[in-house]
């Protein structure tokens, strides 16, 4: 069994997500992400844009995807009712894994989806990254659901907090210094 543990202290939620600063989450927020969510599906040059904010080293790898791929691969995720086939049906796109299918329910979806990544996790209690499979997945998804209500937040800004608390409080380890964000990736 999947056990989550909140680091962050609960009155610091909007404070770490409002310190929170990428250039790319405008864009992303405002355009790419309304625009997906009116089309029902991703767009190459979006899914690109996605894709390098989450981790830039797969370009190569995504840029290999046909532009009709993407499309059917986005419209089934946004359309299915099978959470299962939602999350997995992504990783069918080159280049693409749990941390970077997670990006394209997040800003994608109408339904509030985190964001898999390294940081958030240790925010949640995991020193080391788990295993991801479904099962993780899902657990995770409900657990951030939940600490969105209980915070009145939104997925986006428990996002961010959790990220940025890491940043702020995670000791970097052995080898692997910190990276600032949007000079690497958000990490996997």
């Amino acid at each position: 069994m999947t056990e989550f543990r909140l680091r962050v202290p609960a009155g610091r939620i909007r404070d770490l997500a409002n310190r929170y600063e990428d250039p790319d989450d405008d864009v992303i927020d405002r355009v790419i992400a309304p625009r997906i969510q009116k089309l029902g599906y991703v767009r190459k040059p979006d899914f690109i844009r996605l894709c390098r904010w989450k981790t830039p080293r797969s370009r190569g790898h995504v840029r290999k995807n046909s532009e009709t791929f993407i499309r059917a691969v986005t419209r089934v995720a946004f359309s299915t009712a099978d959470e299962r086939l939602r999350i997995e049906v992504l990783t069918l796109l080159d280049g693409v894994d749990w941390p970077t299918a997670s990006v394209i329910l997040h800003f994608g979806h109408r339904d509030p989806y985190p964001i898999l990544d390294v940081r958030a996790l240790w925010s949640l209690g995991f020193d080391k990254p788990p295993s991801y499979d479904f099962g993780f997945w899902r657990a995770y998804t409900l657990f951030c659901r939940t600490l969105s209500r209980r915070f009145s937040c939104s997925m986006r800004a428990l996002d961010r907090a959790l990220w940025q608390y890491s940043k702020e409080k995670q000791k970097p380890t052995a080898g692997r210094g910190r990276r600032a964000p949007r000079k690497a990736s958000r990490g996997a």
